[in-house]
């Protein structure tokens, strides 16, 4: 079995997709909420603990919101639609 991998070799189709890739889908749909208001969001990684690292950009970047932003926004919608995520973190 491949769970360690996350391939989701013998698993449903709908099984198969990876941490990284629902996480992923999930930006992009907020994506366009923050670039209605001058930002962006690129997605820098996924980790083995399931901690999702962010960058915010444009006028997100530096906002004294962007905090508000990140905990009450983003890492809310992402824990909500991919129950593994552990944290969110903004990395400058």
């Amino acid at each position: 079995m491949c769970d360690n991998c996350g391939c989701g070799e013998g698993n449903p189709p709908e099984a198969q997709e990876t941490f990284h890739q629902k996480v992923k889908d999930v930006i992009e749909s907020i994506r366009p909420a923050l670039q209605g208001h001058g930002g962006d969001i690129e997605l820098l990684a996924t980790e083995t603990d399931n901690t999702v690292r962010v960058r915010l950009q444009g006028a997100c970047q530096g906002c004294p919101g962007a905090a508000m932003t990140m905990t009450m926004g983003i890492e809310r919608i992402l824990k909500e639609r991919v129950p593994q995520v552990k944290e969110v973190i903004a990395v400058d």
